[in-house]
């Protein structure tokens, strides 16, 4: 995994091949950030990072700038990954949540100014992230929220919807409030 932004820029941070996520791809993670650029000032924003997996979008919103970022992974193995990752990089910015994504966002009463969701494609209940996100209100006034998702899903029949950016295979809607 490849940080490409920001203090961390260009730092490695070597993947174990036991973990399963499908991190966002390089070529994803580059557009999606070109358009936040110029969406977000990162020194002045809170963020959440859902099914955070190796934790790169998180790691990416933290050397930007960000100065807390809470990273929600409910595997084991991906969380103690994230963990670890942390502590090399002292990065103070991450709070790590082991948890269930579903269960953290209905107990959760914090607004972000930025809230990124990357569940896994075939994830049953996909749809209802963002419903769950738009009915809590999460995400701050002037703030945003990206689900990526394959092909398969859209969400522009939703409120705030602004647009979706698509790089290869993945998808990316954009909320804005």
């Amino acid at each position: 995994m490849r940080i490409i932004g920001g203090k961390y820029k260009s730092r490695r941070i070597q993947v174990p091949p036991n973990l399963k996520a499908r991190p966002t791809t390089d070529f994803a993670k580059e557009g999606l950030f070109n358009v936040l650029n110029n969406l977000l000032d990162w020194e002045e924003i809170t963020a959440l990072d859902l099914f955070s997996g190796t934790g790169s979008i998180a790691f990416e919103l933290i050397s930007r700038g960000c100065t807390y970022v809470v990273s929600v992974e409910q595997n084991q193995n991906h969380f103690n990954f994230i963990y670890r990752a942390q502590e090399k990089l002292g990065a103070k910015e991450l709070f790590p949540v082991k948890a269930d994504v579903f269960k953290y966002l209905q107990s959760l009463k914090q607004q972000f100014d930025f809230i990124f969701a990357d569940p896994p494609y075939d994830l049953p209940d996909l749809e209802k992230i963002p419903e769950i996100i738009l009915n809590k209100q999460l995400v701050k006034e002037g703030g945003f929220f990206v689900m990526e998702h394959s092909k398969n899903h859209h969400f522009s029949h939703l409120p705030h919807f602004k647009e979706e950016r698509k790089y290869g295979n993945v998808h990316f809607s954009f909320f804005e409030f």
